[in-house]
């Protein structure tokens, strides 16, 4: 699914709200200048806004800086030129009023240059502030009249609570449609994750063996090594349930578990995602969940001495359905962990083994794996056992490894950012979330909402608290695990 720049959109004005904001400067303004240079950013213009008090040449200072940090490459004058012709900046406290007068002056601005009617010019707002600034952005676009032929990106949390929830897509539904909402999931818009369409839905090899006869368990496990300095007042009132679990690790979930849909547009996927949501057996807290919190998170900044917020989460997912009955999906995730990674592993059920003479390595080495890598780079391999070269029979583990930087066309990669605001010009909801999904993800969550376990305390660099071994038992996490993928350029074939 990689986009090529034929792939041509209407002329649009893109406001960014919160433009000055650690997301606009780490992932937005970058991207759009990758966008921009790909050429499928060709006829727009971007209007910066925020809360802080700058003049335009201060933004477009701010906006330089971000994308010679966080993008990639040099940014020359003659590369930045073309991209800067396309930001201005408004203050936030200017009002409603003024943001109007600037966007329409845009629009008339690409209509001329575009050689389409103003109607032809799409408006899209990225909502890049907190949750509850989100209610007053939706409130000052209505005061503005800038709704119609307008789309909307929102950035997670999607509500705390089944009810939470409710409400705001309610107030959202006051004045947007829900065609016009795109509920980003940045994990979605990876590469990797969007190969799991293709590898499953069309490979006849592996389609058939997607299900509870061939799989034992699946493993979807996102450790993170950074900490929570300077955002654990967010996380004071989130937790790594709410920040990871329903906003990313369920819809990688989702990607992994669905049925066939009758096509790859975004209505026929969504209904897809939505029936394995409902699948979900409620949460049980008591015998499936283990919360965790490292040590030393506690008596600092805005974290009081007994928090028992957690921000480490292991979980055992149960999906009642014909395709899944008896296979158990573990979810991990957490701060401060031994290393970073993003992976799904599917573990195959392993065959009858008496054949083999004592000594062979039989099953030593674990069952059969097919791992992907959501890496931005995607990778995949498939480790299964092969004889030893030699005499007698001795088997030892191998694997066949796939990563998209060995192909010609890896330089057309988008990152998960980049591809999902191209969608949403687009109108894709593909690789977004619906209200549906959202509200039934934290109805199967409410158990253990209402009734969380305690943290247990875990060691920073450590996996996590020892009991997530009883949670998988009698099966094993799959990191950490000796994982050496093949270096590009080389065929070396590695265990």
């Amino acid at each position: 699914m990689v986009t090529t720049p034929d792939e041509s959109v209407a002329p649009h004005v893109i406001v960014l709200f919160g433009a000055t904001g650690d997301l606009a400067r780490r992932k937005l303004l970058p991207g759009l200048l990758r966008l921009h240079e790909a050429g499928l950013l060709t006829s727009a213009q971007i209007i910066g806004t925020s809360l802080d008090d700058l003049d335009n040449d201060a933004f477009l200072k701010l906006a330089r800086q971000a994308c010679e940090e966080f993008g990639k490459g040099e940014i020359t004058d003659a590369r930045w030129a073309p991209f800067e012709s396309m930001l201005s900046y408004i203050p936030t406290t200017q009002g409603a009023k003024a943001l109007k007068t600037v966007v329409e002056q845009k629009r008339k601005a690409l209509a001329a240059s575009s050689g389409v009617k103003i109607d032809g010019v799409r408006l899209l707002h990225y909502f890049s502030v907190p949750p509850k600034a989100a209610l007053v952005v939706i409130k000052e676009l209505q005061e503005a009249g800038l709704v119609t032929k307008a789309r909307i990106i929102m950035e997670k949390p999607f509500g705390t609570d089944l009810k939470s929830a409710k409400a705001l897509n309610a107030a959202v539904h006051e004045v947007f449609d829900e065609e016009q909402i795109f509920r980003i999931d940045h994990f979605l818009g990876k590469e990797a994750a969007q190969n799991i369409l293709a590898f499953r839905f069309a490979n006849g090899l592996f389609e058939p063996i997607w299900n509870r006869n061939f799989i034992d368990h699946i493993q979807i496990d996102v450790p993170e090594t950074l900490g929570l300095e300077g955002r654990t007042a967010f996380y004071e009132s989130t937790g790594a349930y709410r920040d990871m679990v329903v906003t990313h690790l369920m819809q990688i979930l989702a990607f992994v578990a669905m049925e066939p849909p009758t096509s790859l547009a975004p209505g026929p996927i969504s209904d897809e995602k939505n029936k394995v949501f409902r699948s979900i057996q409620p949460l049980d807290p008591t015998n499936n969940v283990v919360r965790g919190q490292y040590t030393g998170y506690r008596g600092k900044e805005e974290v009081a001495d007994d928090s028992d917020t957690e921000t480490f989460i292991a979980l055992k997912v149960i999906i009642d359905n014909w395709r899944w009955s008896g296979v158990p999906f573990f979810l991990r995730t957490g701060k401060k962990m031994a290393e970073g990674a993003r992976i799904i592993s599917i573990a195959f059920k392993e065959p009858p083994l008496t054949m083999f003479p004592a000594g062979s390595n039989a099953g030593t080495a674990g069952p059969d794996h097919l791992t992907f890598d959501l890496a931005d780079q995607s990778k995949l391999s498939l480790s299964f056992y092969g004889k030893r070269p030699g005499t007698g029979m001795k088997l030892e583990k191998l694997s066949m490894q796939f990563a998209t930087e060995d192909t010609t066309s890896a330089s057309g990669v988008l990152e998960a950012y980049e591809r999902l605001i191209f969608d949403a010009m687009r109108g894709d909801h593909t690789l977004f979330t619906t209200a549906d999904g959202i509200e039934t993800l934290w109805e199967i969550s409410q158990p253990l909402l209402d009734n969380p376990p305690p943290v247990r305390l875990y060691a920073p660099g450590s996996w996590g608290p020892n009991a997530i071994h009883q949670l998988i038992a009698p099966h094993t996490w799959r990191l950490p695990f000796e994982r050496a993928w093949r270096e590009k350029g080389t065929t070396k074939v590695t265990r």
